[in-house]
């Protein structure tokens, strides 16, 4: 059986998820539902980010101790996929000794037997927010400008990672698509960059500056891990790698390469250049794809901020609009390559206008004409290639316009042809089969992004005596 391994990215448990998390994780999961329609096997995977320093100062400042701070934040983090409906086969956590740690270890040693890791010292402006150094021509006017945030001046011997080595090779894999980066300006983006001409980079850091937290380097117990080469590590700890057990082996050989890595662009640099260039130093195949999506912020482009005040969390908008309302408007309302600013006005307007007054609609007025009439059973329902080609792309928000369009098509022919005015029951029978095998093949195709809706609707006109049921969406 063909097999679609497919991951989002590895949070930080630094604080709690706001709503526009759920924008990747509703992605990751329609483009697995999407591979299971095709009898494709799948895998998904996320996990923890637990070995960075701004965990440590996020337990100190809530007091609590760093392994109980872990437990209880990435559990939080775990708990919100279920929260959102999206099931995880494997929540890999950072700080598991048994199975990540083990596996890390061996990709170091891999990378060090080739010839890629030395120690040297090291003074640089670091970043607490990103993990990671700074070039001053990154900053803007001295502030990171993702987090607003002056570096820290740092000076340490570290273990350093020769990324330069691999600075041809990396230019040629993309420009090839052999290592495809969607979308395109992502792809450019990542290509201006490392032409710019790539540095190595610290791989490590002392246990001082650690606070005793990470991976302990194999050979070297007085530094630990630096965050990166760690956390992105667990796309193939998470499934085996490093483990001696015979099932993980297994396991390991089924699912690697991975078919797709879903992230923000905020770690752009970290998936498509440094990622890449670790796995080819320990001789192990790149993943497929890494697919990069924008920023949900709050209104006038704010970035979400806990400091704020301004970042909804997923739990009270899902307890508010149900959650398929909340999936319908992040995959309809949020093209791949752009940012977007969530307001609830924006929300209920859409909500209302293609949920209540659309689909929702028009399935209670046909369920209602229905009830006048017993229809035929349902013919088999299919993907077309557009459908396949769109969804291939990763246009979410064009496969659901496309949809919707077909949507407000089957109104209008309902107020052209009045089903309500028909008297000739055989005429009312032809025409409300037709509208019904249009609606389920509808409710078909949004498998992947309304399963609940898709399955309601489904169920209802399998039915040999149709009813008619509550509104599938409310009218806010």
């Amino acid at each position: 059986m063909p097999k679609f391994y497919i991951t989002t990215a590895i949070p930080y448990v630094n604080g709690r998820p706001h709503i526009g998390h759920t924008l990747e994780y509703f992605q990751a999961d329609v483009i697995r539902k999407y591979h299971q329609l095709l009898g494709e096997d799948t895998l998904l995977l996320s996990g923890a980010d637990e070995n960075a320093l701004k965990n440590v100062q996020a337990a100190e400042k809530e007091g609590l101790p760093i392994e109980r701070y872990l437990d209880k934040y990435s559990n939080i983090w775990k708990e919100t996929y279920d929260l959102v409906g999206v099931h995880l086969d494997v929540f890999q956590r950072g700080s598991d000794q048994k199975k990540h740690w083990p596996g890390v270890q061996k990709l170091w040693e891999l990378c060090f037997k080739a010839g890629d890791i030395y120690k040297k010292s090291y003074t640089g402006l670091y970043c607490v927010g990103c993990e990671s150094f700074k070039l001053e021509n990154e900053l803007v006017d001295g502030l990171c400008p993702i987090h607003q945030k002056t570096p820290e001046k740092i000076s340490e011997e570290n273990y350093f990672f020769r990324l330069s080595k691999y600075q041809q090779k990396l230019i040629d894999l993309i420009e090839s698509d052999t290592l495809q980066i969607i979308p395109q300006n992502k792809r450019a983006e990542t290509l201006s960059f490392i032409k710019q001409g790539l540095e190595d980079f610290s791989i490590s850091r002392s246990n001082k500056r650690a606070k005793g937290v990470g991976v302990p380097i194999p050979e070297d117990p007085s530094q630990k891990m630096y965050v990166w080469f760690d956390a992105l590590s667990i796309y193939i700890t998470g499934i085996g790698f490093g483990s001696i057990e015979q099932n993980d082996i297994d396991n390991y050989r089924k699912w690697w390469p991975a078919d797709l890595h879903v992230i923000g662009k905020d770690i752009n640099r970290f998936h498509t250049v440094y990622w890449p260039a670790m796995l080819l130093s320990g001789g192990l195949p790149l993943p497929k794809q890494i697919l990069i999506h924008g920023f949900v912020n709050a209104k006038g482009g704010e970035k979400f901020s806990k400091s704020l005040s301004n970042a909804p969390d997923p739990k009270d908008v899902i307890k508010k609009y149900g959650l398929e309302g909340v999936r319908y408007y992040m995959l309809s309302q949020v093209p791949i390559q752009d940012d977007h600013d969530f307001t609830f006005e924006r929300f209920e307007e859409v909500y209302n206008a293609d949920l209540a007054n659309g689909l929702g609609n028009l399935v209670s007025r046909v369920a209602r004409l229905c009830e006048k009439v017993e229809l035929d059973s349902l013919p088999e329902t299919k993907l077309n290639q557009n459908y396949k080609k769109t969804i291939d792309e990763y246009r979410f928000n064009d496969l659901l316009g496309e949809i919707w369009g077909r949507i407000s098509e089957i109104d209008q022919e309902i107020e052209i042809n009045k089903p309500w005015a028909i008297e000739d029951l055989a005429k009312l029978k032809n025409l409300l089969q037709s509208l019904v095998e249009k609606i389920n093949q509808i409710a078909f195709e949004l498998k992947p992004f309304l399963p609940e809706t898709s399955e309601k609707i489904q169920t209802l006109f399998a039915s040999k005596k149709i009813e008619s049921i509550p509104p599938l969406f409310p009218r806010i």
